[in-house]
């Protein structure tokens, strides 16, 4: 996934900007000029502190084993699935660490509702996620029990960073549990088994290593568990990637939420 610039590398570039460099000490320039170049760059400086606030809930996102998570994908992916979901991406339940920060993400687009599950504790949560915790958009839950909510609550779920974590003992609940409370779709996001594993420190937070699985490997349990691919979204999500050049670094499945 592609970084966001340093906002504060941007200020120390600024000298390229032509219309910085412009104020060159021998050349006079009219008062309306400097005006100008002045709130041209009162604009640019409100632009990025704009920018920095915005992508500080995408950069909380946490390396948690020395690898670019599948959260951390988030967003870039999110305006890709509502290219492929359209009108499902109407109501959203986020599950998987950092929910905080994508629900946040998914609430700029004031046609979204969303919601998110936290599947490990909270540590450091600043004062916007607790505030959606506070208001239950946002709660803390164990994912290998059954979810506090009705069937078909909401239109689409995305789950990240979270299955690599589940035995098979419990996938067999959670996988199924979280396509009962979707109506429209379940995009599951996993770790590719070249991937490096949970650092030792990191374990008491997850209970296990991850264990990244290959795609034949989810594709039987799928098939296992009465959960049928969405080929149409899945055609959909690729054309759509392929238009912005993306190339996704997490495997990503496109399920249906109904079981057969």
């Amino acid at each position: 996934m592609s970084r966001r610039p340093n906002a504060s590398r941007r200020l120390a570039d600024s000298a390229s900007i032509p219309f910085v460099s412009a104020l060159h000490p021998k050349v006079r320039r009219s008062p309306l000029l400097l005006g100008s170049v002045v709130v041209g760059t009162l604009l640019v400086l409100g632009y990025l502190y704009h920018s920095s606030g915005r992508s500080s809930d995408i950069a909380a996102l946490n390396r948690y084993d020395g690898r670019v998570s599948c959260t951390q994908e988030l967003p870039t992916l999110i305006p890709i699935l509502k290219k492929t979901y359209g009108d499902a991406m109407r109501k959203v339940l986020h599950v998987g660490p950092e929910s905080c920060s994508v629900v946040t993400l998914l609430l700029e687009d004031s046609d979204v509702e969303a919601w998110g599950i936290e599947p490990y504790e909270l540590d450091d949560a600043d004062n916007k996620c607790k505030s959606l915790v506070h208001k239950g958009i946002v709660r803390v839950a164990d994912i290998k029990f059954p979810l506090p909510y009705r069937p078909k609550s909401f239109s689409l779920v995305i789950v990240s960073d979270a299955v690599d974590y589940l035995s098979p003992k419990y996938l067999n609940r959670s996988i199924p549990e979280l396509a009962r409370v979707s109506s429209d779709g379940l995009v599951v996001l996993s770790g590719y088994p070249s991937q490096r594993k949970t650092k030792v420190a990191e374990l008491p937070k997850f209970g296990r290593p991850a264990k990244y699985r290959t795609s034949s490997w989810w594709l039987r349990f799928f098939i296992q568990t009465n959960l049928e691919e969405n080929e149409v979204a899945t055609k959909k999500f690729e054309q759509a990637a392929a238009k912005k050049s993306y190339r996704w670094s997490c495997q990503i499945f496109h399920l249906k939420s109904s079981l057969h």
